[in-house]
Formats: C-alpha cells, sequence, structure tokens
C-alpha cells in the first residue's frame, strides 16, 4: 500500500449528560449539554481538516437508551457531517442497545434509512470498506449482550460468577472468530481494523462506572493483541488509554476516551479522541485533546484562622475558576464555623467566572462532646449506648429496658 488511511475513532459521547449545568436561553438545552456537542463540533472540524478516509465510532452515542428527539437530531447532524467526509462505522454500545432485544436502539434509525457511508454495526461482523485512499478490512464487536452471544436457555441454572464466565468465553470465541473472518478477507497489505466495546483486562476505569447500565464482561487482552489487527480501537471506558502488550508485532489496544468530562471522577483525565494512520504493520496514531469543561476541586484549611472568609477568599482569588465546575471544601472547627460568610464566598466564585458551582462542603473537626466526660474511644459500646439515649432524651424507664436488652445480646455473643 502507498499510502496509509486516515482514521477517526472516537467513542462515548453521551450526549444527554445535563449535570452541572443550567438550561441555555438560546436554545433551550442543558449547558452542558452544549458542552458535549461543541466537543463533537471541534472533532468534526479537524476531520475535515486531516481529510479523513474513514471514522470509526466506538459506541455510546447517548447518555440514556431513550434520548429525547433533540438529542437524536443534533448528534444526526455531526453524524451526516462525518459520513459525508469518509465511510462511517457506528458501533452499537450499552447505552445503545434497548432493554429488550425487539426494541429498536439509539443508533438503528441509520440503518432503517440506509443513510450513504454510514455501516450501523450490531452484530459481530467483518467487513471490507472502501476509502478514498485503499481498502480497510473491520471487524466490528458490539457490546457483548447474552442475546447477542449466547442461546436462549445457555446459562439457565448457573451462578452469576458462572453466567458471566459463560459470557466472557463466547466474547473470546466470537473475537477469534471475527480475526480469522478478517484474514480471509484481507489481502497482504490491506490494514485491518478491529473496534469493540467492552471491558479488556488492565484497563483503569474512569466515571463509567457510575452511569454503567447491567454488569459488565471483561475480555482479555491477550485476545485482542492478535497481529492480525493493525489497530484496535475501542470503546465504553472514558480514561484515555493505550493497553498494547507484548509481543511486538501486537497492534495497538486503544480507548479513545470520551470527549467530555462527566463528573469530578474525570477532573484531570484529558479527553479527546483517536488521529490514525493505518498502514499494515506500520501503524501510526496520536491522541487529539478537546478543550473539554474544565473541573476542579478547592481545599481550602480554615482550622486554625480567626477569619475563615479571608483565607477562602484568598484561595479563590488564586485559583483559575474562570469557565470551570467548581466545588469547594472547606475543613473547619465549629468555632471557625460560625465565622464563615457563605454569602461572600458565593459571590467571589460568581465574580471569578465559574461556569457552575458544584458545591461548597463543609469538613467540620468537632470537638468530643464534654458531657460524655472522656473520649469516646475510652468508652465501652453499651457506656457509648447509654449516652447516646441520654442525648436523645429517652424515658428513663424506656431507657433502662433497652439497655437491659442490649446487655443481654453484648452478653450472649
Amino acid at each position: 500500500m502507498s499510502q496509509s488511511i486516515r482514521v477517526l475513532h472516537f467513542a462515548d459521547v453521551h450526549i444527554g449528560m445535563e449535570n452541572y449545568g443550567l438550561i441555555d436561553g438560546e436554545t433551550g438545552l442543558s449547558s452542558r449539554a452544549l458542552d458535549f456537542l461543541a466537543r463533537l463540533d471541534d472533532m468534526v472540524e479537524y476531520a475535515r481538516e486531516g481529510d479523513v478516509d474513514l471514522v470509526v465510532f466506538a459506541g455510546d452515542a447517548f447518555r440514556s437508551r431513550s434520548p429525547n428527539q433533540t438529542y437524536q437530531r443534533e448528534f444526526a447532524a455531526r453524524i451526516l457531517q462525518l459520513s459525508q467526509l469518509a465511510p462511517t462505522v457506528l458501533l452499537a454500545g450499552n447505552h445503545d442497545a434497548p432493554m429488550n432485544a425487539a426494541k429498536a436502539s439509539t443508533i438503528e434509525i441509520y440503518q432503517t434509512l440506509a443513510v450513504p457511508a454510514v455501516w450501523v454495526a450490531q452484530e459481530y461482523d467483518v467487513r471490507r470498506v472502501e476509502t478514498k485512499r485503499g481498502a480497510v478490512i473491520i471487524g466490528a464487536a458490539p457490546y457483548p449482550t447474552r442475546a447477542r452471544l449466547l442461546e436462549a436457555g445457555a446459562t439457565r441454572g448457573l451462578t452469576i460468577a458462572e453466567q458471566d464466565k459463560e459470557l466472557t468465553r463466547a466474547l473470546h470465541k466470537r473475537l477469534r472468530r471475527l480475526s480469522g473472518q478478517a484474514r480471509e478477507l484481507a489481502d497482504d497489505d490491506t490494514p485491518r481494523l478491529l473496534t469493540g466495546h467492552f471491558s479488556v483486562s488492565g484497563a483503569v476505569w474512569g466515571s463509567e462506572r457510575s452511569v454503567m447500565l447491567g454488569r459488565d464482561v471483561v475480555a482479555d487482552l491477550a485476545v485482542l493483541a492478535d497481529p492480525t489487527w493493525d489497530y484496535v480501537a475501542l470503546g465504553h471506558i472514558h480514561r484515555h488509554q493505550n493497553l498494547r502488550s507484548e509481543p511486538a508485532d501486537a497492534p495497538p489496544v486503544v480507548y479513545s476516551g470520551s470527549l467530555e468530562r462527566i463528573d469530578f471522577g474525570e477532573e484531570n483525565d484529558s479527553k479527546g479522541f483517536c488521529w490514525v494512520e493505518l498502514t499494515r504493520n506500520e501503524t501510526s496514531w496520536r491522541f487529539i485533546p478537546l478543550p473539554a469543561r474544565k473541573m476542579l476541586t478547592l481545599t481550602v484549611d480554615a482550622r486554625a484562622l480567626d477569619n475563615p472568609t479571608g483565607e477562602v477568599l484568598a484561595a479563590l482569588k488564586r485559583a483559575d475558576l474562570e469557565n470551570a465546575v467548581a466545588r469547594l471544601r472547606i475543613k473547619l472547627t465549629s468555632e471557625s464555623e460560625t465565622l464563615l460568610k457563605d454569602s461572600l464566598i458565593v459571590k467571589e466564585l460568581r465574580r471569578a467566572g465559574v461556569f457552575h458551582i458544584a458545591g461548597i462542603s463543609k469538613d467540620v473537626d468537632r470537638r468530643a462532646r464534654t458531657r460524655l466526660g472522656v473520649s469516646p474511644e475510652g468508652l465501652t459500646a453499651l457506656e457509648l449506648l447509654a449516652r447516646y439515649f441520654e442525648g436523645r432524651a429517652v424515658e428513663a424507664e424506656r431507657r433502662a429496658e433497652l439497655l437491659r436488652l442490649a446487655r443481654e445480646i453484648v452478653e450472649g455473643e
């Protein structure tokens, strides 16, 4: 092959994530949803300027399996732009698949309408796709559901652990079958790409666990690190990472990561997509970062200060808060808590140009109550319980009966 195939690999768009945002007055959409759409626009422009040959979306278009029509329209507009630039593969992720297998997925409409240059990959399949710089063999491995991998009743009577083991075995079998089919379709110099949406052993998780739907099947990295493939384009895990392992001829096994931050669990993660120069046995790639919405956690220790508000305000002035989703954690004593002026802190956050105040939490270091007489660590369980009843103003007669029952339980152990 004389020239490499330029591939755009992205995943986990999750349009519809609206946390840490407000309704935009002009569009009627969540301001955070607009962040996700803006990242898509940035990526489309890069693909256009880079003269992309092939687009691979590795799953999870929306936050919900039932997205509203406006979000569907906005995603479709970007997919249309991409498909006009190059053949586009839309792989089904777990957020794309319906709960009922008889219902349509969130991306199935592109197949129903036979949108030109779009392949909706909902089944395990291998195809030869022609691009303007040559052919590519593409293997598709959508999210591994029981309906896709197992015959009806195949896991009946098995424990959950046994079911998961059977699903993993079935997934490995399908992946090896895709590898064999790719070798049959390919010429010696035809590059081969596998795209999948699942977890892989050794991958580092991000915040996707908080939005995951159902239990997860984990594929063995060794099954994917197959020299049959020149690049493995993965979705499902939001943190960008390359899992490539030995031997040296193993392909890059890459999670592109999500395009935008979902929550503070991704505060320090870079967000973007991958640009691949696909060539048989000589593939190279790079991660292209996007200007995702900044999330910032600011912790201020004001426990030993007579002016906790001043210390917090000074910390806010030192921080770069403009256009950030910010949350503030303030360490206080019970005495300094009474001196803290919340209204001035909120005013300073607004002045600093924050995009959204995600929260102001107070971690108050309270001394042991003097009525205990000693530190709680020095009291027995029954003594602590007695003092709890006293603090709750439980009547003496009822308190005595409850303590008697508690003593029987403790001494009977």
